[in-house]
């Protein structure tokens, strides 16, 4: 044999390895694409319920506030509620009122006074 044909039957031997070597790299993914839609999907689901979780604390935290709000204001007025309730018991003193009375030229005439049974 001259020394092209070996040449040439050499590099024909050499295509054929590398079209097997390319044979032989194609991988296979280790998902296919139906686990992939489904991989998409689930991680999906888990972000929206992740922000739906936030979302609804941030709700509830705000509820709270107000909640602690007017709990502070029903405090306040409970308390000016009770110092004008102590502020009517003594202004409403029998003595108080006698006095009141007298100033302004009101006189106790037993004579007048009449019991209902």
């Amino acid at each position: 044999m001259s020394n092209l044909a070996r040449k040439k039957l050499e590099q024909q031997h050499t295509e054929q390895e590398v079209q097997q070597k390319r044979q032989v790299i194609i991988k296979k993914s280790w998902l296919t694409p139906g686990e992939k839609i489904i991989g998409i999907a689930f991680a999906g689901f888990v972000c929206f319920g992740a922000v739906h979780i936030i979302s609804n604390q941030a709700k509830i935290y705000d509820v709270n506030k107000d909640i602690q709000i007017m709990e502070a204001k029903v405090s306040e007025q409970q308390k000016v509620n009770s110092d004008l309730q102590v502020q009517v018991s003594e202004l409403s003193a029998y003595d108080r009122i006698y006095k009141k009375a007298k100033e302004m030229g009101l006189i106790k005439n037993e004579n007048n006074v009449k019991v209902v049974h």
